[in-house]
Formats: C-alpha cells, structure tokens, sequence
C-alpha cells in the first residue's frame, strides 16, 4: 500500500474513534428534575431527553478502548504492522506447523506402510479422503466419480495405469493429455466413419470404412484393438467408457478438434507421506469399493 493511502486510512480511522468519543460525551446530559422530551412524537409516545443509563455508556467507553488497543496491538492502522507484528499469513504458518507435528509421527507410521496394506487401514482411509476432499474433489468429484473430462477413479479404467507406483506417479508428476486434432486431415466422410464405428455397440453396425479409417490414424496410439495404451496415455475405446462422452457427436468433437486434459503436479504441493497417503486412498477406491 502506498504511503498516501496508508496516511488517508490513519487520518479516517484515528478521526472516526475521535468524533466518536466527542459525540458520545458531547451529548451527555444530567438526569432531569422535570419530565422534559425531546420533543419527538411516534404514535403518541414522546421520547425523554434523559442520558444513556451508566452501564451503557461505560460498554461504549470500553469497547472504545479496546478498538484502540487492538489498532496499537495488532494491524489496522494503514501500514502500521502492530507492535507484535502479527499476520494472517503468519498465524497460519504457525497453525499448519502445529498439524504438521501433531500429525508427523502418524504420517510417518502410513509411510512404511504398503499402500496395498494402507489401503485397507480404515484410519488411514479417512486421513486419504481427508487429503482427497481437499486436493482432488473439486475435479474429480467428491466422490471420485468424475467428471466430463475428468476420469472416474472408482472403476478399473486408468488411462496411465492403476497400480500403486502409477498412481503415485501422477499424483507426483502430474499428466498431460494430448489427442491430436484431425481436422483438415481426415475427411469429414473420414471423421464420420470413425465416430460411428466407435460408437456403435453392435459389431453389426461397424462398418470396413470405419476400420480401415481407424487402423490408418488411430491404431498407431489406441493399439489395432483400440484397446488403448497406457504409456502414452491413451484410452481404451472398447469399454463404453469416456472421459468426454461417447455419442457420435461427443467423438466427432473430439476428432476435430482435439483434448488436452491436465492433470497438475503435487509434488510441490504435498509431502512424500501425503501423497503415499493419498496414493494409497485412491489405490483404494477401485480395489476396496465402498
């Protein structure tokens, strides 16, 4: 903050706690010996010009003082830190040490434990889902059941692979989808033939144009048995399960123009014991259904 704003906020906030002592006590009264009224009537009620009662103006005074020691104390005043120099960013450093070492000796246990193992844990199943809500829910869902765009990781599709080491891995270093855009390559004839052939759910209704479009521009990634790969990342296109929908139109899409999903790294983000945690939990999500 500028100094000159810092200054305007000081001179606003020290004016205001100022006018505010001069109207409380430039406006007391004594008790009168007479009835006398402000001269203010509401539906035949007059109202008396008596003082605030004791007990009110002394709430007044001290809530005052208080204002006044917390804008010495802590921030408030523009620039002015406080004298104990208090932050929120401080405060909360603070507070995540105290969990880091309340939780330390436990994350160290789950740490030398198999996330085969782990897994399993009840308590550390909790702790994971803990992690979960916090640094995958709001892609994957809370309840891990995915997204348009975001796989589901509740069922035994992995499009990099579902084993512990794999799932640690991305986790770790994160993954970047990359399906090309076909068009002005394939025809649209081409695109057409492709998506429905992948669509179609009777082996009736798959046509040779769609195959051999498929075996030309496709295969080289999704295998000859579009069964996928999962070193690059590529996915199964025989199970009826897509990660952004498999209507024809849903495929078209995706054949002209592409997909790019990411999925951001935390390796910068959690510690090892967290993220063999929070591996183990989603491990866990497929192999223990709940």
């Amino acid at each position: 903050m500028s100094s000159f704003w810092s200054g305007w906020i000081i001179v606003l906030t020290v004016a205001t706690i100022i006018g505010l002592f001069w109207l409380l006590f430039g406006n007391r009264t004594r008790p009168n010996t007479e009835e006398k009224t402000t001269g203010h009537v509401y539906d035949g009620i007059e109202e008396y010009d008596n003082p605030l009662p004791a007990w009110w103006l002394y709430m007044f005074v001290i809530s005052m003082v208080f204002a006044i020691g917390y804008l010495v104390i802590f921030p408030g005043l523009g620039n002015f830190k406080g004298v104990i120099g208090w932050t929120q960013v401080g405060q909360w450093e603070k507070e995540n040490e105290k969990l880091d070492a309340k939780f330390d000796v436990l994350l160290k246990k789950y740490a030398a434990m198999p996330v085969e193992e782990l897994a399993k844990d009840e308590k550390a199943r909790r702790s994971g889902q803990r992690l979960f809500a916090s640094y995958c829910a709001t892609c994957h869902g809370s309840d891990a059941g995915g997204n348009t765009g975001f796989p589901n990781l509740r069922d035994q599709d992995w499009l990099y692979g579902g084993s512990p080491d794999r799932i640690a891995e991305t986790i770790t270093k994160g993954r970047k989808g990359a399906m090309p855009a076909w068009k002005g390559i394939m025809t649209d004839q081409q695109i057409n033939d492709v998506a429905t052939w992948l669509a179609a759910t009777d082996p009736a209704q798959k046509t040779a144009a769609g195959a051999q479009t498929f075996a030309t521009y496709c295969a080289a990634c999704h295998g000859a048995d579009a069964k996928g790969n999962l070193m690059l990342g590529a996915p199964n296109l025989t199970d009826n399960i897509w990660l952004y929908g498999g209507g024809i139109g849903d495929i078209k899409t995706t054949l002209l123009y592409g997909r790019n999903g990411q999925m951001p790294a935390h390796e910068n983000i959690l510690t090892p014991e967290k993220i063999h945690l929070l591996t183990a939990y989603v491990y866990g999500l497929s192999t223990n259904p709940q």
